[in-house]
């Protein structure tokens, strides 16, 4: 049966309803309705334990939203200079505009990568899809590529596996691979914001170029940059059937 119909039967948490319709995650949503951006019926609620059906008027700054008749799970190349959030007070680029001339669908991103970062970025308007993935114990495997602007030490690997603490913060990663003097793969369960950049100058090494490569069984394989790709029925399977 379709979301729709029973959205119209029964009550949900208000929270659910906004991520259902692709507008944020579930965790995101809730900060939406705590900052006062949510109305349903012309009146502003800041309420978690709000309950809504589809034949509520809600509306997200304004905008009225409704619930996604098709579930979208997208693959996104970000190039370098894109910011992972649905929109950016500083007005640099999005990289969910990368997505707005192939997808009618609202679609945010699973995960982050900074600024200066490129590579694999999972894009959806399923809620429940991105809270499992985005959950810390999910432990999917994130692999990256990196270029360095000076030889890694041959420990580096060793210390990295085992585990730093910088700033009060312990950061570890699951493996770490020394592919050239100047060109290292890791791959990180719980990544932290900036971990590796974080690590490697904890090391006095810069980062020239790092990339994500592979989010748990799937690969950034062909895909250039800017580019994207529909996730298949079975890809999304093997990432759910992934999670521990």
């Amino acid at each position: 049966m379709p979301a729709n119909r029973n959205a119209e039967k029964e009550k949900i948490r208000l929270q659910a309803y906004i991520a259902h319709c692709g507008v944020a995650s579930r965790r995101a949503s809730e900060q939406i309705i705590l900052d006062g951006r949510v109305a349903v019926n012309g009146k502003v609620i800041t309420e978690l334990g709000t309950k809504v059906t589809d034949e509520d008027e809600i509306t997200v700054d304004g905008k009225k939203i409704k619930l996604e008749s098709k579930k979208r799970y997208v693959l996104l190349n970000k190039p370098a200079g894109f910011v992972c959030s649905s929109s950016d007070e500083k007005g640099r680029a999005v990289a969910a505009d990368l997505l707005k001339e192939k997808y009618s669908e609202r679609l945010y991103n699973v995960g982050r990568l900074d600024m200066y970062s490129k590579g694999m970025i999972i894009f959806t308007n399923d809620g429940d899809f991105a809270a499992k993935l985005s959950h810390p114990s999910s432990q999917l495997e994130k692999e990256y590529i990196v270029e360095t602007s000076q030889e890694v030490p041959n420990t580096f690997p060793q210390m990295f596996e085992k585990g730093i603490r910088i700033d009060n913060v312990f950061y570890k990663c699951k493996s770490c691979k020394i592919l050239k003097p100047r060109k290292i793969k890791i791959v990180l369960i719980e990544g932290k914001n900036r971990e590796i950049r974080t690590v490697l100058e904890s090391q006095n090494i810069g980062t020239k170029s790092l990339v994500r490569v592979r989010i748990g069984c799937i690969k950034l394989d062909d895909l250039k940059p800017g580019d994207s790709r529909d996730l298949t029925t079975k890809e999304v399977e093997n990432l759910l059937n992934e999670l521990s």
